[in-house]
């Protein structure tokens, strides 16, 4: 079996991006727990200024001072605190064998099975699926994919005096949009409201709203050209009913 096991060290001493580790680690299903390393604030000075005298990487002081005054020290009582390991290097030293660190290490890699006590597997909730983020952002990309296009075509059909608009291209790879009668803004808008709906019903009992703006974009123009289309034959055969008549 091949263990992992991710170690993020880099200004987490705020709570609250402790919890967003650990929302992170619920989402993915995965073990978590908080190694603190405890030192005093003076001792820490001294390791900072001996790095700085041998030309190594150390803080300036007002960032070290100001680092210091936001630290939040972390409380096993919060969830994204717990389990909670101490490491004391001042008093116990720091080396591959320190208790703490041991303790970190089993933590992460114990087998477990329906028995087990003493390690907790985070497990997501409803709200951290992946499938529901994937399922937000299709909507998001469909919503603002759908805009831009009709938000093209008004402007394109401004600029021909409301004349028919015949191959207007939206992009590289898209297929071209062809309107032989004037739409108003407010046809748009309803063309867009159902072509909404009815790609979020269709993505109840099969695949998810596309997630990416080409493939939203792709579709609504197809869309578009079907509704225009159907009604542009409607027109032809309606002119050429009058015309038998006259």
């Amino acid at each position: 079996m091949i263990c992992f096991i991710d170690i993020y060290d880099s200004l987490n001493s705020i709570k609250g991006y402790r919890y967003e580790l650990w929302c992170l680690a619920r989402a993915a299903g995965i073990r978590y727990c908080v190694l603190f390393c405890d030192v005093e604030k003076t001792l820490c000075r001294k390791w900072n200024e001996e790095r700085r005298e041998k030309g190594q990487p150390s803080y300036d002081d007002k960032i070290f001072d100001d680092l210091s005054s936001r630290f939040e020290t972390p409380d096993r009582r919060n969830c994204w605190d717990s389990p909670l390991f101490e490491l004391c290097p001042h008093k116990d030293g720091v080396d591959k064998s320190s208790t703490a660190i041991i303790k970190v290490v089993l933590h992460l890699t114990k087998k477990i099975d329906s028995k087990t006590r003493d390690v907790k597997v985070l497990q997501p909730t409803i709200a951290t699926q992946t499938g529901k983020f994937s399922e937000a952002n299709s909507l998001y990309e469909l919503d603002r994919a759908t805009q831009e296009v009709t938000s093209a075509l008004v402007e394109a059909q401004s600029q021909a005096l409301g004349g028919p608009l015949n191959g207007v291209s939206l992009g590289q790879g898209l297929p071209v949009v062809n309107i032989s009668r004037p739409v108003g803004l407010l046809e748009f808008r309803r063309l867009r409201r159902t072509f909404i709906k009815l790609t979020g019903q269709t993505s109840l009992s099969g695949p998810p709203p596309p997630s990416d703006a080409d493939s939203a974009k792709r579709m609504f123009v197809d869309y578009l050209n079907r509704e225009l289309g159907s009604n542009r034959r409607e027109q032809e055969k309606y002119k050429l009913k009058n015309d038998d008549v006259l």
